[in-house]
């Protein structure tokens, strides 16, 4: 498993990291605080603060250059 801090601050870029992330059948956890929710899910993102960076759990130890390199627009 590898975490990153992404940054979706914005609705645009809560549609595009959606986009992005469900190319991949990896599973991915997004988590703030004490909150867990599938980085998949629009609806799961949107329950979270948005405005702070968010740490991104990608459950694989397999493609995880390809996934980082999709992923680094939202990286911080």
């Amino acid at each position: 498993m590898k975490t990153v801090q992404i940054s979706i601050n914005t609705v645009d870029k809560v549609k595009s990291f959606v986009n992005a992330i469900t190319r991949f059948e990896n599973d991915f956890d997004l988590v703030s605080g004490r909150y867990v929710v599938n980085a998949k899910s629009i609806m799961g993102i949107f329950s979270l603060d948005i405005r702070k960076p968010i740490c991104l759990n990608i459950n694989t130890e397999e493609n995880t250059d390809k996934i980082l390199t999709a992923l680094s627009p939202y990286m911080v």
